[in-house]
């Protein structure tokens, strides 16, 4: 199986069947982003555990393959993960995507560094960054916190 055959496959799987897809009633967090240019919108539920980690993470929304596969990869990638460890994630996600050299993407990235293969496509890489951008902006807010946002203004 050849790189963009495995991204395909493990786009519609989360795509199709997202994994941790829904309201999280303990959420203390809570972040809304939309992409007016196609449509994706989606919110980021968070909770807080034990030194500052995520101890659950879900999300709702709708929106195109990517950003939906996006999204449910990035939860289960997040988990138990310390707010200073989810930053670093973050940029490096956002970095495999966007920086000027592309380069080997960061290996802590696992399975989301097939989303390697969207930096060729400019208006896609919004659809794949959105959720981060909405995760990045629930953990700044403090407890309670709802932010809302577009990605028009997220970069």
């Amino acid at each position: 199986m050849d790189f963009e055959e495995l991204y395909q496959d493990i786009v519609l799987d989360h795509s199709r069947r997202p994994r941790n897809f829904g309201e999280l009633a303990e959420a203390q967090f809570h972040a809304h982003g939309d992409n007016p240019n196609c449509g994706d919108e989606v919110t980021v539920h968070l909770k807080l555990g034990a030194n500052d980690a995520i101890d659950a993470l879900t999300f709702t929304g709708n929106g195109c393959s990517i950003c939906m596969a996006s999204a449910s990869l990035m939860t289960l990638k997040m988990k138990h993960k310390s707010r200073a460890e989810s930053g670093e994630l973050i940029h490096a996600f956002h970095d495999m995507l966007t920086a000027e050299q592309e380069s080997e993407p960061d290996k802590r990235l696992g399975d989301l560094r097939v989303f390697q293969s969207v930096r060729r496509f400019p208006q896609r890489v919004k659809c794949a960054t959105l959720p981060w951008h909405a995760l990045e902006e629930a953990l700044g807010k403090p407890a309670g916190g709802e932010v809302s946002f577009s990605e028009d203004t997220a970069g």
